[in-house]
Formats: C-alpha cells, structure tokens, sequence
C-alpha cells in the first residue's frame, strides 16, 4: 500500500520516516519529495508498506500526530490521474 505523508518537518530524513513506519511492519520505499533545483524537502513523502493491514494502522494510528512540532497528514496515497484534457485542439 502505498501512504502519503503531508505536511513533514523540512529536517526530517528519508531513514527516519522508515523508521516510524518500520513500527508498524514491513516498509518497502520511503520517498520524500524534493524541489528539482535547491533540493530542498517540499514537506511531503510517501512510503510503501507491503502489508495492507500493517499500513492501515500506520495511517489510522500516525494521521494528525506531531512529528518535530509539525500536525502530519497521514492517508492512502490516490492514484495519479491521467489528464484527459484533449491538447491536440
């Protein structure tokens, strides 16, 4: 399952987010979103857990806690949607 993770303290690192989901089960990818140019967190992530039911309490037990004096965002990642906006007008 694949959670994302919003609204993440700028200091907090790709190993550490492991780590607080590795408390819940397996994790497969954690992935902190970065600005192409500086490098700079953008404040989100995501992390891959492999079991369902593991990653669910992650999300249920994580979602409006503080992490570094930061309120975290903490659900089930959507899909990236296609834009179906025709361009070729």
């Amino acid at each position: 399952m694949n959670i994302y993770v919003g609204n993440l303290p700028y200091t907090i690192g790709e190993d550490e987010l492991s780590e607080i989901f590795g408390k819940y089960g397996a994790v497969n990818s954690v992935k902190i979103i970065t600005d192409k140019y500086s490098g700079r967190s953008k404040g989100f992530g995501f992390v891959e857990m492999l079991n369902d039911e593991e990653a669910q309490k992650a999300v249920d037990e994580l979602n409006d806690t503080d992490f570094k004096g930061r309120n975290v965002k903490v659900n089930v990642a959507r899909e990236k949607k296609t834009d179906d906006r025709d361009i070729s007008n």
